[in-house]
């Protein structure tokens, strides 16, 4: 079965799949570290990649290689290597391609540990990173009027939702020479195809909607062959970046259900932002399908849906922020997201907590943001929920 032949819904039930001889109905979980060989020659020939058997599951496991798969099939990419964290995706298509001296060029607003990778441990090597206005194409012009390694992106970023034109920055990108790395993961690889659009990687925190019930930690870096097996697999082998046999499996069958997950989120998700850009203690809302924001016109362009995931801004800052969060009654205070349960979290004071206050201001996130991640309770809950928290809500200052 290739892409070409099934839609998306049937990919995510059947794609990747490799019955073993018992020939069971659901795929098979193989727990196992290693792999026995026919003979010294078969085992000689298996180190040199040429025997077509799997060697150690840290290279690669016939569970690990279903989800695999079946992530490239719904990605429309030629590969895909999982690994245990979205963290180690970031970390290892980056590190797996830059020496000292390579210049990266990166969208400012981005998750405070991809922007300490950037600032912090890249530069310790000798990479130099710029960070730009992302949302800003004349600062992208002038960032890549020199040569540049690697662009990376988030659209819509983490947490306020500013989108990057994809296509637009793919081109500026491939013009300085640099290969284009979009961290993918709150459109979700259903609402957003960046491979279409001109990325050349596409990254993935699995741990997010693809698990979508807040259980496992996993990763994938996707994009052609010849960098994910040429260039991403040989830093991935030797650094253990791999995703374990039982996370791979539980989130083989979360993809089953996807599709309708995330639609059913995503709707819940346009419901809330309509409603809270009414609310008078709210001072802005940010959700890339609410005509309020103000790369509307592009998130209709280069995404087919708008997510489960949205921003919205309190009136009186920190304390008006934590009052209506510690007022919440169903929904629950985390960082995760992508979860079937409903999650915020103060932004300012967490996720991107490590960042200067310079920094958060460059990016617009005040102490008044809340990130909400909607789930897949009955919209009329949430909503109940949200208006009783805002109502214990005592606003001073404006």
């Amino acid at each position: 079965m290739t892409r070409k032949e099934y839609r998306t819904a049937t990919s995510l039930i059947r794609g990747g799949a490799n019955r073993s001889a018992n020939n069971e109905t659901a795929e098979a979980l193989y727990m196992t570290s290693g792999f026995v060989y026919e003979s010294a020659e078969q085992a000689a020939a298996a180190f040199r990649d040429e025997a077509g058997v799997f060697v150690y599951s840290r290279y690669g496991n016939p569970t690990v290689k279903m989800f695999e798969d079946r992530l490239a099939l719904l990605e429309g990419a030629e590969a895909c290597r999982a690994t245990g964290t979205g963290m180690a995706a970031v970390f290892g298509a980056l590190a797996c391609q830059l020496e000292a001296g390579d210049r990266v060029v990166a969208s400012r607003a981005l998750f405070g540990a991809c922007h300490a990778i950037l600032t912090k441990i890249l530069p310790r090597w000798g990479v130099k990173t710029e960070l730009i206005d992302g949302t800003d194409l004349v600062a992208w012009k002038a960032a890549l009027a020199r040569p540049a390694k690697v662009v990376f992106l988030e659209s819509p970023s983490n947490p306020l939702l500013d989108l990057v034109d994809i296509e637009a920055v793919a081109a500026l990108a491939h013009a300085a020479g640099a290969k284009v790395l979009v961290d993918n993961v709150f459109a979700s690889p259903l609402y957003q195809k960046p491979l279409t659009l001109g990325a050349d990687i596409v990254i993935y925190s699995t741990t997010k909607h693809i698990d979508g019930q807040g259980r496992l930690l996993g990763g994938a870096v996707l994009g052609p062959r010849s960098f994910v097996e040429d260039v991403f697999l040989p830093f991935y082998r030797q650094t253990g970046a791999a995703i374990s046999a039982f996370n791979a499996w539980v989130m083989l069958k979360s993809l089953e259900t996807l599709p309708l997950r995330v639609a059913a989120q995503t709707n819940n998700a346009a419901k809330i932002a309509d409603w809270l850009a009414q609310q008078p203690k709210i001072r802005k809302i940010s959700y890339p399908g609410h005509p309020s924001h103000p790369q509307h016109e592009l998130a209709q362009r280069q995404m087919s849906g708008f997510g489960s995931l949205l921003a919205f801004e309190i009136k009186g800052g920190e304390s008006a922020a934590f009052q209506c969060l510690n007022a919440l009654e169903l929904i629950d205070i985390s960082n995760n997201l992508g979860d079937s349960k409903s999650l915020a979290c103060h932004p300012y004071t967490t996720t991107h907590s490590n960042m200067s206050p310079e920094d958060r201001a460059r990016l617009g996130i005040t102490d008044g943001h809340i990130r909400l991640s909607v789930g897949l309770e009955d919209c009329a809950d949430l909503i109940e929920d949200l208006d009783q928290a805002l109502a214990s809500v005592t606003v001073t200052g404006g």
